[in-house]
């Protein structure tokens, strides 16, 4: 399904972003593995983007990915996130931990184009879980919490 916008969205504790293919027991997205009765699995619940790294694989392969292309969740600007691994932060008003890296992956690179792997790859984003729900609102900033 194509990406849409959203103007806010509810993080929920182990579960996800509510209305996201992959919230609680609606899983429907690409890369479910897990049964319905088994325990999520870590880094499902959020992921995220820098707008920087979009922009540079524009500047340096001509790799243009659209708004939402990238399948990421929230798109950053001015947070380093593959220092995110590992560490709590504050996204809204939700509280995350850093998982790990988002790599790319080849369905993204079927629904875009040839080069976008390699193109995102270590920068491709990050996989984060909500340990504490809260609203989520373009605009809001990332802080690290340790």
């Amino acid at each position: 399904a194509e990406m849409e916008e959203q103007t806010d969205v509810e993080a929920v504790a182990g579960q996800g972003l509510r209305g996201d293919r992959y919230f609680s027991e609606i899983e429907t997205g690409t890369f479910v593995e897990w049964e319905p009765d088994e325990e999520r699995h870590d880094g499902y619940d959020l992921t995220l983007i820098e707008q920087e790294a979009v922009a540079a694989i524009e500047r340096e392969a001509g790799i243009e990915l659209a708004p939402g292309e990238h399948r990421r969740n929230i798109e950053t600007r001015d947070v380093a996130l593959n220092h995110l691994v590992g560490q709590r932060f504050r996204v809204g008003d939700a509280i995350c931990r850093g998982d790990r890296l988002c790599e790319p992956c080849n369905h993204l690179q079927r629904i875009t184009q040839d080069g976008v792997l390699q193109a995102l790859t270590h920068r491709g984003g990050l996989r984060a879980d909500i340990i504490e729900s809260g609203t989520i609102r373009p605009g809001d900033e990332i802080e690290p919490l340790e």
